[in-house]
């Protein structure tokens, strides 16, 4: 390993931080995050607008009426694309044995697996950003006379004919893909997708079939996200949605805090110092479990503690946090293979803007290994009958890392949780899965144990 990384030899690296050593040979870790600050201090001096959040939750719930007319299955909750949240308690018994450890508190999954319209998480940004383009050609064009309006318009034959002239473009694996085509194709616009080689054929299939161009690229997320900027900049009626910069995705992503406190709130679930909550979520580029979190931390500061989870061979956000250069180092630097059957999380280089949010703000990082995430989808159908994606899964590993681990035992005592730990809430991130066709999920099933 001769290379250099911002001017270091990855031997001086690991002399400064030992932990690299680690992570460059593919071994699982369980970072702590010595940066993190209380809320209220990181608050001051992190890029993120408390504002801005609020102002992606209005527009949701301005389109929510044309949402709820497109897509009949969000009538139940009026037209906002939001998930439930369960109780996993058989496999968290199956946790316990496999582990033959006591997972205290109660564990919890939030199905983004099954949110509506696109499958996955990556609805809650990319809905939102492709909303404020459509809403922002409306209002340009006169066709709409204000926010107060009727937004159900869009579906109307003028809002698309007018719709059609512009596309909206993205670089993806996959979900994200899916999330910013399906919501294009609604609203009337053109869409083409940028897809990496790591991005299942399934997926690709589904988004021809929905009206949506597809180009793929031999290369890995990055070049992907690349070519697709550079093609959107050269056509001036193009939107891109950029999953590396975009903070239009970030604040679509942290409406999720209120959603969950309301339900939380409403499931009589406790958060505070005394009932800690904890928040377990899978990380590619970052801007889903980033604006997640950057929505959680505005709601419950430092009552909620969360941790992101990454394939042990492509653990971007991991290695940019801990060697502080933010979105300026790749998995590749460090000898990695970038190769993960979790294709959701197959990004070798993390969101600079993100990132650096992240530092001041997130406890800390584990990674996983592929086959751990087919055990855990398999143990997961057999205990529960939820079938979820391999990405979607090593959120359920945290609680006993957390627990068990002589890094989780120093955080819970340097944060004094360690007597509370009988009250505490663990939420694992399931970001997608209710999509996978039938045979794909029964070869990701024989593969887990």
């Amino acid at each position: 390993m001769g290379n250099t990384v911002a001017g270091k030899t990855i031997d001086q690296w690991i002399e400064s931080k030992p932990v690299l050593e680690n992570v460059s040979e593919g071994e699982k870790v369980f970072w702590l995050n010595d940066g993190q600050l209380p809320y209220a201090q990181a608050r001051e001096q992190v890029s993120a607008e408390p504002e801005r959040v609020k102002d992606a939750s209005d527009r949701l719930k301005r389109f929510a009426p044309f949402i709820e007319l497109v897509y009949p299955e969000t009538k139940a909750n009026n037209g906002l694309i939001e998930s439930p949240i369960t109780h996993i308690p058989h496999m968290t018994q199956a946790i316990e044995e496999a582990s033959g450890q006591e997972l205290s508190g109660t564990l919890y999954l939030k199905r983004d697996d099954s949110l509506p319209v696109a499958g996955s998480v990556k609805a809650r940004g990319a809905v939102h950003e492709v909303l404020k383009f459509a809403e922002e050609k409306a209002l340009e064009a006169g066709l709409l006379s204000g926010y107060d309006d009727d937004y159900r318009k869009f579906a109307s034959d003028a809002f698309q004919d007018y719709m059609s002239q512009f596309k909206v473009q993205v670089g993806s694996t996959g979900n994200l893909a899916i999330a910013t085509g399906v919501m294009s194709a609604a609203l009337g616009f053109n869409a083409t997708v940028h897809m990496s080689s790591d991005a299942k054929q399934w997926k690709k299939d589904y988004l021809r079939d929905h009206g949506n161009t597809v180009k793929e690229y031999d290369t890995d997320f990055t070049e992907a996200v690349a070519q697709g900027r550079k093609e959107s900049d050269a056509d001036p009626k193009s939107h891109f949605v950029d999953d590396e910069h975009s903070m239009d995705l970030f604040y679509g992503y942290a409406v999720a805090g209120e959603r969950v406190a309301k339900q939380l709130a409403e499931m009589d679930i406790k958060v505070d110092s005394e009932h800690p909550l904890f928040v377990y979520i899978p990380c590619g580029v970052g801007g889903a479990p980033g604006g997640i979190t950057y929505g959680f931390k505005e709601q419950f500061g430092d009552d909620v503690h969360v941790f992101f989870v990454e394939p042990t061979q492509i653990p971007a956000m991991a290695l940019s946090l801990i060697t502080e250069q933010y979105g300026q180092v790749s998995v590749t630097d460090f000898a990695l293979s970038g190769q993960t059957g979790m294709d959701g999380l197959a990004v070798g280089t993390a969101s600079r803007g993100v990132a650096e949010i992240m530092a001041k703000i997130v406890s800390g990082i584990y990674t996983v290994t592929d086959q751990d995430a087919y055990n855990y989808l398999s143990k997961l159908i057999d205990t529960e009958d939820i079938a979820i994606e391999p990405s979607s899964t090593p959120g359920m590993y945290g609680p006993q890392l957390l627990l068990h681990s002589a890094e989780g035992k120093a955080y819970l005592e340097r944060h004094k949780l360690t007597d509370h730990m009988h009250n505490a809430t663990h939420l694992a991130w399931a970001t997608g899965g209710s999509m996978v066709p039938e045979e794909d999920m029964k070869a990701f099933y024989d593969l887990g144990c």
